[in-house]
């Protein structure tokens, strides 16, 4: 594989990330960037992710791309319309969107192309990404560590190549793009937003396909959960401990925070549970993290959550 297939990735991530910043901090302080421009940390630009998501979608192998263009596209709306609710239903227009974006990866990622059930799985894992996003830099941590393992296992197994290109390509291209990004991520002086996160997670989970199939997928999918409740456990603590009571968590709870949180589960949570609130106290599901999962923000006398990931009750804490 020719060297320039992965710089010029690197360089177009690295340099449009710092333009884009600059361009969007300008027209954000004038107001006119609406929903893409937030007043945190006196200011950030936030989808700054659609520079990740048109590398990613150009670079991809062919096929495997349209997942990530699909994605990405449904989660810029997202990013553009926010928390605008619909009418009267439990549900934001944001949320809509993204939900529509998931399915049509299932649903087109089964039908036409090779990998099959695994489609529901890259689509699930936008919920931990998502999750993994609401503090500065650990999306990136996330990427750089899971691609960089993919790389690896694929040369220590051999793994062939896909579409004539070298296994190892995709997962790179992950990688480069994230180095690229993530400078001024980690900093905390730009966001991905959904365009960012959502497409991340497509194009690494078609990566963990492409390793080894669906087992595989669905082993790394586990292993990516883990990771990112292991590294937002200390936000989470205090996220627990002021926002749902929970002062005593456990690491289940971390996992199933990662796994069920954010306003699209609780959307679920109240469909499900309407007004009820479950006590769990069995020390084995509280060991598995179920007063987290059962923890319903619209119960009468429940504290309600604060989801946004851009208006922190403190300077450590993004959700």
């Amino acid at each position: 594989m020719n060297y320039q297939h992965v710089l010029y990735p690197f360089l177009a991530a690295l340099i449009a990330t710092f333009l884009l910043a600059i361009i969007f901090r300008y027209f954000g302080k004038k107001g006119v960037l609406g929903n893409l421009y937030t007043g945190v940390r006196g200011g950030t630009p936030r989808a700054l992710g659609i520079v990740p998501f048109i590398l990613l979608s150009l670079y991809f192998p062919p096929g495997f791309n349209d997942l990530i263009l699909i994605i990405g596209a449904f989660a810029f709306m997202d990013d553009l319309l926010g928390r605008r609710k619909i009418g009267r239903l439990p549900i934001e227009w944001g949320q809509l969107f993204r939900g529509i974006g998931m399915l049509l990866v299932m649903v087109i990622g089964f039908f036409y192309t090779p990998v099959g059930y695994s489609a529901i799985l890259i689509a699930l894992l936008i919920q931990p990404v998502n999750i993994s996003d609401m503090q500065p830099g650990s999306t990136s941590m996330v990427m750089i560590i899971m691609s960089t393992f993919v790389i690896l296992a694929m040369l220590l197994l051999g793994v062939g190549p896909i579409l004539e290109i070298p296994a190892y390509y995709s997962p790179l291209i992950v990688l480069v793009v994230c180095l690229g990004y993530c400078p001024l991520d980690f900093a905390g002086k730009i966001m991905l937003g959904e365009v960012g996160n959502h497409s991340f997670a497509v194009a690494l989970g078609i990566c963990f396909y492409m390793l080894g199939g669906f087992w595989a997928t669905l082993i790394l999918f586990i292993a990516t959960t883990i990771l990112i409740a292991s590294i937002r456990k200390n936000n989470l603590t205090i996220f627990f401990a002021r926002k749902l009571n929970l002062k005593d968590p456990r690491f289940g709870d971390f996992v199933m925070d990662v796994l069920t949180g954010g306003g699209l589960g609780d959307v679920f949570r109240r469909i499900f549970l309407r007004r009820k609130q479950i006590r769990v106290k069995n020390p084995f599901f509280i060991s598995l993290g179920f007063r987290r999962l059962l923890f319903n923000p619209y119960a009468l006398n429940s504290p309600s959550p604060s989801y946004s990931k851009y208006k922190p009750t403190n300077p450590l804490e993004r959700k």
